[in-house]
């Protein structure tokens, strides 16, 4: 029975954007740090999730991995010493506590913004690329899928998704705010993601019709465009693009690309210019908001302005809970019965085999009917023996009593032990 899930997290609630950018993964370093674990430590069903956010692994092991893991996200960001990361990690090594807290990270409960529905997408990529590196097993399926079910009640049942308080809303509803004044502001978005397409998108939702997209494979800027209604420019054009901008975003990870004061005209800008950096590694140097007219946002200082919106997503909260509530306890009798279900089958394999024994040490004597009887009687007392252990096992597994019932039952007949 699966009773070593852990967890290993660090997220805004624990470290500065500066050490979150330190410990951030593309797809590439998630991919890579999932052969890393498989290689090199003894997790079994590993999850690797790196948002804005957040850098997480879920595993099974039975002992704590935190300190192997923690050196081996170093190695492949290219430092060795993990004295500058490790205090911000939480280590979840309880089982219950490192499921509720998949929950609700998927669910969004953890999110920066309550209820941002784009996590979900990035759980389920983490979960594609760990189903490809093949770290996931029966455990890690069930466990997803019962999240993604889970999911949809939450957006049935309760006003949780209502409104658009994502970041990428948080951030649409920004650029009105700061362009109120403006007659028909210029609005440039760099990086065609899904956080940069989110934002494209819903700015159709607003007066904001200016919107000009650009990103380094071009035409994946044509083609969110067109649905956005915006224009697209090629990369190469940025520079002149920027100086006509009123609000700059990107989504670009710093790592590839970087806005400083050294790529801006030091004399600042005539009018005000907004620069929103959605991106982690930060695409946009701080000291940009040094130049005069400048003012730069970050993903750390871009707040909610769907109040409304947030307020009735706060006060769903408590049903968002107990749905996710009942969602774990199926989940664990799931667990539970897996267990159970094996061992049950261990069992009466255990018995057939005595059944057969005897019966082939009479089977010499008998003539063909008085064969047929026999198997048939011995059979039928072997399914009458089974039958009330199987039904007291059962309820004691409802009741989550079956664990010492299992052990007893597996040493008295010498039954195989289940791989936690």
């Amino acid at each position: 029975m699966q009773t070593s899930f852990k967890a290993l997290s660090l997220s805004y609630k624990t470290a500065p954007i500066a050490v979150r950018e330190m410990v951030s993964l593309n797809e590439i370093g998630c991919k890579n740090l999932l052969d890393k674990l498989k290689e090199f430590t003894s997790a079994q069903e590993v999850l690797v999730l790196s948002t804005c956010n957040r850098t997480e692994v879920y595993y099974s092991a039975e002992t704590d991995l935190s300190k192997e893991i923690i050196k081996l996200i170093a190695i492949e960001k290219g430092f060795l010493a993990t004295s500058a990361i490790a205090p911000y990690f939480i280590s979840l090594q309880n089982h219950d506590e490192a499921v509720r807290h998949l929950f609700n990270v998927a669910i969004g409960l953890e999110s920066q913004v309550v209820g941002d529905f784009q996590i979900l997408n990035q759980v389920k990529n983490a979960y594609q690329w760990a189903t490809q590196a093949d770290t996931v097993g029966p455990f890690l399926h069930r466990l997803l899928h019962t999240i993604f079910f889970t999911n949809k009640r939450v957006s049935n049942e309760t006003a949780f998704r209502d409104g658009a308080a994502s970041v990428a809303y948080a951030t649409v509803e920004l650029v009105e705010e700061l362009t109120q004044q403006m007659e028909n502001p210029r609005v440039l978005m760099l990086g065609v993601g899904e956080m940069g397409s989110t934002v494209c998108l819903n700015f159709q939702k607003t007066r904001i019709k200016n919107v000009v997209v650009a990103n380094r494979t071009h035409h994946k800027a044509v083609e969110l465009a067109q649905r956005a209604n915006a224009t697209s420019i090629y990369w190469e054009a940025i520079q002149e693009e920027i100086a006509l901008a009123d609000v700059v975003i990107s989504s670009v990870p710093g790592d590839c690309f970087q806005i400083s004061p050294e790529n801006l005209p030091a004399n600042g800008f005539e009018s005000p210019k907004f620069f929103l950096d959605l991106s982690m590694p930060r695409s946009i140097a701080k000291e940009v908001a040094t130049l005069p007219n400048a003012a730069v946002y970050n993903i750390d200082t871009i707040k909610n302005r769907a109040t409304e919106a947030l307020e009735k997503r706060l006060a769903s909260v408590p049903a968002v809970e107990q749905i996710i509530t009942e969602s774990i306890e199926e989940f664990q009798n799931w667990v539970q019965e897996t267990g159970f279900t094996a061992t049950v089958q261990q069992f009466k394999n255990r018995l057939e085999e005595i059944r057969q024994q005897e019966v082939a040490r009479a089977l010499k004597k008998l003539s063909g009917q008085e064969r047929e009887l026999l198997e048939s009687v011995t059979k039928n007392i072997l399914n009458k023996i089974v039958k009330l252990p199987v039904l007291e096992l059962k309820a004691a597994c409802q009741r989550g009593e079956s664990d010492a019932l299992l052990e007893g039952l597996s040493s008295l007949f010498q039954l195989e032990k289940q791989e936690a």
